[in-house]
């Protein structure tokens, strides 16, 4: 057997396996004396049929089957030994009057090969790192909402502003009939809340849709209608009280503490306060860099620059598919992965160029942190490392969580990889200019 490789230019080669009789001859000797052992063919009896009838039943599919195992084997082999980089596989090309009949045969297939590039993490314009803060207004938001949550609801006979007040919004011809408790605060316009303002049970307020509330599904649960229904509905509205009720708030003391964090681990509503944040920051941390991931994705793909063997690639989609595919048809294929491919390429230079490869060792230890994480969602915070090793050990047998962890853990090393080496300048924001800005 022989293998040689013609290079056409930096992105595709040729390369030809030259097969002998010699290469497969012995095989499919030994295989078709097997069939002769073990054939039953009508007139003959077990073991004692003509090779020369198996040859002739047998003998061309034997041989196919042979050459074509030996082929993929010493190209697999070849590729792996040449260390050649290739995109998508290798395609068989055509060959006219290609006879199996011939002794020896000669195979030639097309290759798509990876592009040589460097890629620079440092161009001229550094990339923006969010520091996404929580701001006293969030913060103070966020604990009248616990106070909301802990609290209680009295009972009241006139509404006031920001009361809750239930009832039921008909309107026939809608065919709206839904049992809603109105939040007060949540009422637009002084017009429509003045409406609200001294109803008793049993009132009956009528309304107009457009405009009553300041969020869209606000409207969708009070009335129980589609989304896309809400922002043009403008029809007149029944409401019939049947509540009217004051959400007294919790008291800010030790009893609520306990419940929201455990005995003793927060004593002052400075510590609630300072928790909120820490938490709230955290959370803001993981957006932050997701965008960050994002923001070096694009950057890399604008200013690292290499050509593909588009040709070559197109006419692989076009080909390898469960359906085969017109020519039109897979230049549209391939302009919609292009873009994935070439991160794929660019990423995967950094992982190699930079040994950021993830091993199985890390990999369990970042199941078991994980493991840890989501114990301590429910209570248990101190578990034995042999009951997380044994978790890890039953998520890892699975080849699917396998995939997703080892996506994750590669996230965090090029995150961290980023950090360490591309131009970045830090940018402290709050949440909301964070999202005016990152989705402008």
């Amino acid at each position: 057997m022989n293998i040689s490789k013609e290079q056409l230019d930096e992105l595709n080669a040729v390369v030809t396996v030259a097969i002998t009789k010699e290469d497969y001859s012995d095989k499919v000797e030994k295989i078709l004396s097997d069939y002769r052992k073990n054939a039953n063919i009508p007139g003959f009896r077990k073991g004692h049929v003509p090779m020369g009838l198996v040859k002739k039943q047998y003998g061309k599919a034997v041989l196919v089957d042979e050459v074509n195992k030996l082929l993929q084997d010493a190209l697999n082999k070849y590729l792996t030994e040449e260390k050649l980089d290739v995109l998508g596989n290798p395609l068989p090309k055509e060959q006219e009057n290609f006879d199996w009949d011939a002794e020896n045969y000669s195979f030639e297939f097309e290759l798509g090969l990876a592009p040589k590039f460097e890629v620079n993490l440092n161009g001229k314009k550094a990339i923006t790192l969010y520091k996404i803060v929580a701001t006293e207004e969030m913060i103070d938001n966020q604990v009248n909402t616990i106070q909301k949550q802990y609290g209680k609801l009295v009972s009241k006979e006139v509404a006031e502003k920001e009361d809750l007040v239930a009832g039921t919004f008909v309107n026939e011809e809608e065919e709206i009939n839904n049992d809603f408790t109105v939040s007060l605060d949540k009422i637009k316009g002084k017009k429509n809340l003045d409406k609200f303002i001294g109803a008793k049970v049993g009132d009956v307020i009528k309304l107009k849709t457009k405009g009553l509330f300041s969020d869209d599904n606000d409207l969708i649960g009070a009335l129980k209608i589609e989304k896309d229904k809400a922002s043009d509905l403008n029809v007149e509205v029944v409401f019939t009280v049947s509540e009217v009720n004051h959400q007294e708030l919790a008291d800010l003391d030790q009893e609520l503490f306990d419940k929201l964090y455990g005995p003793d681990t927060i004593k002052t509503v400075s510590e609630l306060k300072d928790k909120i944040k820490e938490d709230a920051e955290r959370q803001f941390e993981q957006q932050s860099e997701q965008q960050l991931l994002n923001d070096i994705t694009e950057s890399l793909l604008e200013h690292t620059k290499f050509d593909l063997p588009t040709e070559f690639l197109q006419k692989w989609i076009r080909t390898t598919g469960e359906q085969p595919l017109t020519e039109d048809e897979a230049k549209d294929e391939y302009e919609k992965s292009e873009k994935g491919l070439r991160y794929q390429l660019i990423e995967g230079k950094i992982i190699n160029d930079n040994n950021l490869q993830v091993t199985f060792e890390e990999l369990k230890e970042f199941a078991k942190e994980l493991i840890k994480g989501q114990m301590a969602q429910f209570g248990q915070n101190s578990p034995e490392d042999k009951e997380l090793e044994d978790i890890a050990a039953r998520i890892l047998s699975n080849q699917e969580e396998v995939k997703r962890i080892s996506e994750q853990l590669m996230s965090k090393k090029l995150l961290n990889f980023y950090k360490e080496n591309a131009k970045l300048k830090t940018k402290e924001v709050n949440f909301e200019d964070f999202i005016k800005e990152v989705y402008k």
